[in-house]
């Protein structure tokens, strides 16, 4: 069943408004488990004080309806997404989910959003956060947007390349959602990112291997911070070297394990 903001046009949809909190509650009679993967994009605009409160509104505010919908309704299992930035930049320190929040809007929006979960998880419903990191697919996410660049040969590293990138194969982002939902051991935060944490510098060289394609460009610091401003600070030159050992704790498989795997998977879908 999803949960759509407009007039229902399938017999699966039903309508809620995160920003008035009214939810049609018959989306959620019998079911096992909510899953709120809601939030505007982080990167498709600069980050101005309004869209910045933008990026909080359409996170929390779906997360407090539906924290409080299924408490009503007796939902069993709130899935809610998160995100790996709530580490913050830590360096080269490796971080599983035991680990600490950073600093800057990032983290702390993930700080909030993770809250809004709690009267569900007080309530007794199995709650589990996730936090993703950047989604590798032939369409969209990361990939859509470096494909083109590097495809003409324009790829390179972005500042040092020395920052960590955290990763998944939307293959197992997909899979690891199905296991949160299923496996009933699961709860609290969990990693969603690839086994294998990897640089800029490492990610770039393994894309331009997989696309047999140069990759020798640099694009300075100063440059992004021009052009994406605190963004590119805390999204592009900065990231956790997270790893998944929650998941892999609870048993869950990754399909694949490397950065060059999941690249030359989305490279052939």
């Amino acid at each position: 069943m999803r949960l759509v903001r407009r007039i229902p046009a399938a017999r699966d949809e039903f309508r809620w408004d995160p920003e008035t909190g009214s939810i049609d509650r018959r989306a959620l009679r019998g079911a096992d488990a909510v899953v709120n993967l809601c939030g505007a994009s982080i990167d498709e605009h600069r980050w101005t004080g309004e869209y910045k409160q933008h990026l909080r509104d359409s996170r929390i505010d779906s997360t407090d309806v539906l924290a409080d919908a299924v408490v009503k309704s007796g939902v069993s299992t709130l899935v809610n997404s998160s995100g790996v930035h709530y580490y913050g930049n830590p360096g080269d320190r490796v971080l599983d989910e035991t680990g600490s929040p950073g600093d800057g809007f990032l983290a702390q929006l993930c700080v909030d959003w993770e809250a809004s979960t709690e009267p569900a998880a007080e309530a007794g419903t199995r709650v589990v956060l996730l936090r993703s990191g950047g989604v590798l697919s032939r369409r969209g996410g990361i990939l859509g947007k470096l494909k083109p660049l590097f495809v003409l040969g324009l790829g390179g590293r972005l500042g040092s390349g020395r920052q960590y990138l955290p990763w998944i194969s939307l293959e197992d982002e997909v899979a690891a959602i199905i296991f949160a939902i299923t496996e009933t051991s699961v709860r609290g935060p969990i990693n969603l990112v690839g086994p294998a944490p990897v640089t800029n510098a490492q990610f770039t060289r393994a894309y331009a291997k997989v696309l047999d394609r140069p990759a020798k460009f640099v694009v300075p610091e100063f440059a992004l911070n021009a052009v994406f401003g605190e963004f590119a600070r805390e999204g592009i030159l900065a990231g956790p070297r997270a790893i998944p050992a929650a998941l892999e704790k609870a048993g869950f498989k990754f399909q694949h394990n490397t950065i060059g795997e999941a690249l030359e998977w989305a490279a052939n879908r």
